[in-house]
């Protein structure tokens, strides 16, 4: 088989899928919560974050694969290794694998954030912050 064909033999055997907001989301309005690729039948995990608190956001943690950022309002700000990154609607950025990473809120408005985790699980290891000690 070339290359279009087995291309065209994968997609025979995927079917669509839905999540329905019920099965992901812990919060009744707001874009909080998440689903695995694996509920999907794909290697991508969706995680959903949203805070009205300044300073609010995710503690100092790393996971083994990459993962993409993605503001979707408001501002926040992103340590991921040594850099500090302010960010803003709109903005992606990327946390590299086996870095460890953390962001928050920084105000005045509600941060809203979608997190795309390259892989199939999500696998998080939590750190003690070298901020906080």
């Amino acid at each position: 088989m070339n290359g279009k064909q087995n291309q065209e033999a994968g997609s025979e055997n995927r079917k669509a899928k839905a999540i329905r907001r019920s099965d992901w989301a812990n919060h009744d309005s707001l874009w909080k919560g998440y689903f695995e690729g694996a509920d999907l039948g794909t290697e991508v995990t969706v995680l959903f974050y949203t805070t009205d608190e300044v300073g609010e956001g995710p503690k100092w943690h790393v996971h083994p694969y990459d993962e993409v950022f993605i503001v979707k309002s408001g501002r926040g700000l992103f340590t991921v290794g040594d850099e500090k990154i302010e960010a803003e609607t709109g903005d992606v950025l990327l946390g590299p694998a086996d870095v460890p990473h953390k962001y928050h809120n920084l105000g005045p408005d509600r941060l809203e954030m979608i997190d795309i985790h390259l892989s199939d699980k999500w696998v998080q290891t939590d750190l003690e912050d070298p901020e906080l000690a």
